[in-house]
């Protein structure tokens, strides 16, 4: 069976024992199918990015590789955050602040984790937003003339006053 047999339409969590549950539509018999995917010797110190590629070569693999990677790491620290004694509102309200993209946020002083998931995000909102060349509206060298000479800061560092290159 190839990938494109299933079409996943639910994704969760089971917290005892730890795993991962889907419901997916077999498209050989167009029957609605639910598994549930062990999370072995995950606990509240695993590495997300580890666990992902870890599930991503298991024998589920062809049903993993149909979820988003942004909303299987989501999962993970949703249950991370279960295994380390956090409720589950508080979790998911973790996980929204992580999930939102803040223009105004310095992502340099961020830790490793929460930079991984706004980059995921963005990657998310980049793909759905882009024009491909067969889409209906798509237009190829499109031309913007911005009229925001009047707002232009200069700055001391970009001068090339002193003719250095």
């Amino acid at each position: 069976m190839e990938e494109n047999d299933f079409i996943v339409k639910k994704c969760g969590l089971k917290f005892d024992p730890v795993g991962l549950v889907i419901s997916y539509v077999d498209m050989h018999t167009n029957k609605m199918r639910r598994r549930t995917m062990p999370l072995r010797d995950f606990d509240k110190n695993s590495k997300i990015d580890n666990v992902v590629l870890e599930l991503q070569d298991s024998k589920h693999k062809r049903f993993i590789n149909l979820i988003p990677r942004g909303q299987l790491v989501r999962l993970l620290t949703i249950a991370k955050d279960k295994l380390t004694g956090m409720s589950l509102e508080a979790s998911l309200a973790r996980n929204n602040d992580l999930d939102k993209i803040d223009p105004e946020e310095n992502l340099n002083k961020v830790d490793e984790e929460t930079l991984q998931r706004k980059k995921l995000r963005m990657d998310a909102l980049f793909e759905r937003n882009r024009k491909k060349p067969d889409d209906p509206d798509f237009q190829y060298d499109i031309e913007v003339d911005f009229d925001n000479e009047a707002k232009i800061e200069s700055c001391g560092w970009d001068s090339d006053s002193d003719g250095e290159f």
